[in-house]
């Protein structure tokens, strides 16, 4: 159930996606910047992604401990550890631009973007007054990340074209404390002790069937959008499409995602989430079953448009499910379980894709991804209210 502490108004709501648009550039800028200054270094291919999986590293370790650090001191505190990372983190990079020390800025702008995540999405679920709330606010929260992966990337491109890889690496570095200086007077809200007298264990939230299924969906659907993001460049290639058409394809897909969380706010009082997410799984398998098929740009990129609209409309209804299922004292311990899981899956999934691609072809790779989230769809069908049990 939801407790309401204190409503968070349509201000104090901006501020927080401002923070979080703000964090989240910086870690989305660095992880253009650093691996193209690695490639021109002459570091391998190999090396290079190896520096791309530390982004999503740390988040899978320091999960669990941010989501409980959280349910016992609140907001501030994490966040304020996150900016000091993000901080230190692209400064190190900007002061010594070496290979092993932009591992070490990944590592810790990569796992400051997870802890503030937690912290925010807590702080939002916390504050919603009833469901469609949760659904609204989810919403509207769900756009930071979308427009950060924008901002942070084309900020740093044009900071290393007009200064160079240390200004832009600089750059990075400031925008964490626009974060600071966006949230800091964001209300605390009381905490909430745990009944229990015995200290819970994470693992203990997948005694809920309800969360099982949910992780479950969440991570099926997670693994769409890496699959696709991984497969358009290979399926492109093949096709023969020039960089800009498959670049185009991407962003189509990315505009889309973005578009749809920013209708759904205005639909939140009609919208059930296990029919959202149901759908969208269901839509979702179609697509990647007819994607291998199109033969043009225009026809991957209209599929690349209606997976962003089905892809796009569940994160909202996921993280709505995830607080009403979830004892409110331990919300950030289950949000920290959901980006623990979803992370080592970041790191994992795109080097199963790349060897199955490789054996059975990239078709074949869209066509089984498809195929079990198609079956995942009665899993979502499941998380209706009448099984809540927090």
């Amino acid at each position: 159930m939801i407790t309401p502490r204190v409503p968070l108004g349509s201000v104090a709501l901006a501020r927080l996606i401002a923070g979080h648009i703000s964090l989240h550039a910086c870690m989305a800028g660095m992880r253009m910047a650093a691996p193209l200054m690695a490639l021109r270094a002459g570091h391998s291919a190999l090396a290079v992604g190896i520096l791309l999986s530390l982004f999503a590293l740390t988040q899978v370790f320091l999960a669990l401990p941010a989501g409980r650090y959280a349910d016992r001191h609140g907001f501030k505190r994490p966040i304020g550890f996150s900016v000091l990372a993000a901080c230190t983190g692209a400064g190190l990079a900007a002061a010594l631009p070496l290979f092993p020390v932009l591992c070490l800025s990944a590592l810790m702008t990569g796992g400051a973007t997870g802890v503030a995540s937690i912290s925010l999405q807590r702080h939002v679920g916390r504050s919603a007054a009833n469901n469609t709330d949760l659904k609204r606010m989810f919403s509207w929260m769900s756009i930071g990340p979308a427009l950060a992966n924008f901002v942070g990337p084309l900020t740093a491109g044009l900071l290393i074209d007009h200064g160079g890889f240390q200004v832009a690496f600089f750059g990075m570095a400031c925008l964490p404390l626009m974060t600071w200086l966006w949230v800091r007077h964001t209300v605390e809200l009381p905490p909430v002790a745990l009944s229990d007298a015995a200290k819970p264990k994470a693992w203990d939230l997948l005694r809920n069937p309800m969360m099982r299924r949910l992780l479950l969906v969440n991570w099926l659907l997670s693994s769409c959008w890496d699959v696709h993001t991984f497969v358009v460049p290979v399926l492109g290639n093949e096709l023969g499409l020039s960089a800009s058409a498959i670049g185009a394809i991407l962003g189509a897909f990315a505009l889309a995602a973005t578009g749809i969380r920013v209708v759904l706010p205005l639909m939140a009082a009609h919208l059930k989430e296990w029919v959202v997410v149901s759908a969208a799984m269901l839509a979702t398998a179609v697509l990647f079953g007819i994607y291998p098929f199109m033969g043009s740009a225009m026809g991957m990129g209209i599929c690349s448009v209606l997976l962003g609209v089905s892809l796009g409309s569940v994160q909202p209804m996921v993280m709505s499910t995830l607080h009403q299922i979830t004892p409110e004292a331990r919300h950030g311990e289950a949000l920290g379980l959901r980006l623990m899981m979803i992370n080592a899956s970041s790191v994992l999934m795109p080097m199963l894709f790349g060897a199955a691609g490789t054996a059975l072809g990239v078709s074949v790779v869209f066509w089984t991804v498809g195929a079990a989230v198609g079956a995942g769809a009665r899993q979502a069908w499941g998380m209706r209210p009448a099984h809540y049990k927090p």
